[in-house]
């Protein structure tokens, strides 16, 4: 039937009246049927006239997308000894479209019956005409932040708490900030003892971490933080797997953390000199932030990325040409053997690289190669993937690389990353060639736009567009900013082709020492699927 065309914009409801339902005859239960029915038949009738009217803009269909309106990082605690210094970056890039909201840091502390408490109510003011509006409080940064960013597309940077005793960081972006809202921390220790550059993306709490390349063998001094920034207690248990299958460690099981607290635990004081382990953090209840920490004496020190969820192929970017050493750890953390071809991708795209050509590993256990120079000295990155695609086993995977310079050393963990899908961004970079971008196409060819923002004191952003070769790497210096003073943030993009995996190299000798941290770029999510819904008025009688 036709919908009828409103001539007039104003539609008076009728009137309506009860009709006489006792001169329609019938049971009681029939009238009330019948009472209902009429009732029903106004309500649709009035909704028939005036149907609710469509969002501006709207996208039909089953489902669109929307920009994210808060997003939460969680950094762990430095690990920086007494001599340490520790820097925590905030950037959100450009591009979105809402207004309003803050980009904020604050140390994670204990929560107090206070704080909880609820404001007590108070009167509403007299109104006024000449009375400023009310503020929004998601547009309000929360008091005592350490960090607090001024402006959308320009990073700012604050240090952490000093010594080594200092907490974990939760960083909220809200409103225009929230898009791709990136969080560094960059620790530079110059003490013997942790010496080098551990540099880390902070990440949103989460119930599961899995890392590999962890050790408490030799020298090797590794921590695992933990922090909770959520307003409930969480307990968590420490999975370890190592050459023989896992490792029973009961006092690694049910670690209670209370509503804003941070524990580093130490792995020697759970596990004694075992090499090459993989380790699973599991919030059995709660969520936490949580990070693995690797030092090795003189020889260097850095933060172990949480790698990609197991899965049969895993692609780690990031391998830089200048490496001395690639140590490889893989786990196969469940019930089945995992049978794995080795390919490193190079300026010309992917090959199988002589006497590393596969990799066995047994269930529940973690198998550990010397790779040496298998980038032949060139810039790249490994993949890992089934040898027999019709038996795929999970897995997952980290490299250490070390870099030495006239006696001195340190080192990085690389790990197995999702790619860059529309866009992801690193707050942490400096100027003066020290940044050094790697770009990965794991499939068809591909060109991404890689934008240096402003600098945190001056600077004007710069894009530029790069075509990468299917299955080839490309390392560049990062684009600077025009008249750079101080930092940028760093955003890729990916234009066409791909899939993209990335990864960022900051590169700071200090002391004659070549120290370095390398980061992957991911995907930074800043958009979320959203279901279309339209009305139904049908759903009244279901």
């Amino acid at each position: 039937m036709k919908k009828p065309t409103l001539k007039t914009p104003n539609i008076k409801a009728p009137s309506l009246k009860a009709p006489d339902l006792k001169a329609l005859g019938g049971s009681r239960t029939g009238t009330s049927l019948l009472a209902g029915a009429v009732a029903l038949g106004v309500v649709f009738g009035i909704a028939e006239l005036r149907p609710p009217v469509d969002p501006v803009g709207a996208v039909t269909g089953s489902a669109t997308s929307a920009q994210v309106e808060r997003t939460v990082k969680v950094c762990p605690q430095p690990i920086q000894n007494l001599t340490g210094t520790t820097q925590l970056t905030l950037f959100t890039p450009q591009g979105g479209t809402a207004t309003g909201g803050y980009g904020a840091l604050v140390d994670v502390a204990p929560r107090t019956p206070a704080a909880d408490a609820p404001a007590p109510a108070a009167s509403p003011p007299a109104a006024s005409p000449s009375a400023a509006p009310s503020v929004n409080p998601a547009d309000v940064a929360p008091s005592g932040a350490r960090v607090a960013l001024a402006k959308v597309g320009t990073p700012v940077s604050g240090a952490a708490q000093n010594g080594d005793v200092a907490p974990g960081t939760s960083a909220t972006g809200t409103g225009s900030f929230a898009p791709g809202f990136a969080v560094s921390q960059t620790t530079t220790v110059t003490d013997q003892q942790s010496l080098g550059l551990s540099g880390i993306d902070c990440t949103p709490s989460d119930t599961s971490f899995w890392f590999s390349g962890a050790s408490t063998a030799g020298d090797r001094v590794d921590y695992v933080s933990l922090v909770n920034a959520e307003s409930v207690g969480a307990v968590v248990d420490l999975k370890f797997y190592g050459d023989k299958g896992p490792i029973e460690v009961e006092a690694a099981n049910g670690i209670a953390l209370g509503p804003g607290t941070s524990q580093a635990l130490r792995l020697a004081s759970l596990i004694k000199d075992q090499k090459d382990l993989a380790v699973h953090v599991v919030a059995r209840s709660g969520r936490v932030g949580a990070g693995l920490h690797a030092a090795e004496g003189n020889k260097g020190a850095d933060w172990v990325p949480a790698s990609a969820t197991p899965a049969p192929t895993q692609v780690l970017p990031g391998l830089i040409g200048d490496a001395n050493t690639a140590h490889l750890v893989v786990a196969a953390p469940g019930e089945d053997d995992a049978d794995l071809k080795v390919q490193v991708s190079g300026k010309n795209g992917w090959f199988t690289p002589a006497g590393f050509e596969t990799v066995h590993v047994k269930a529940g256990m973690v198998t550990a190669v010397d790779l040496g120079q298998i980038t032949r000295s060139e810039p790249g990155a490994l993949r890992l993937s089934p040898s027999d695609p019709a038996h795929p086993t999970p897995v997952i995977a980290t490299i250490r690389v070390d870099r030495t310079q006239n006696g001195k050393s340190d080192a990085a963990w690389i790990t197995g990353a999702t790619p860059v899908d529309k866009r992801g961004s690193l707050a942490d970079n400096r100027g003066g060639g020290v940044t050094t971008l790697l770009l990965t196409s794991t499939g068809d060819a591909a060109k991404v736009k890689v934008t240096s923002s402003a600098g945190s004191t001056a600077g004007d952003p710069v894009s530029k567009e790069i075509e990468i070769a299917a299955g080839a790497t490309v390392a560049l210096p990062a684009p600077e900013p025009t008249g750079l003073n101080g930092f940028f943030g760093l955003t890729v993009e990916t234009v066409s082709g791909g899939p993209v995996a990335a990864a960022r190299m900051l590169a700071i000798p200090v002391k004659d020492v070549p120290m370095f941290t390398i980061q992957s770029i991911r995907d930074d999510h800043g958009t979320v699927t959203v279901p279309h819904a339209a009305p139904d008025p049908a759903i009244l009688l279901r």
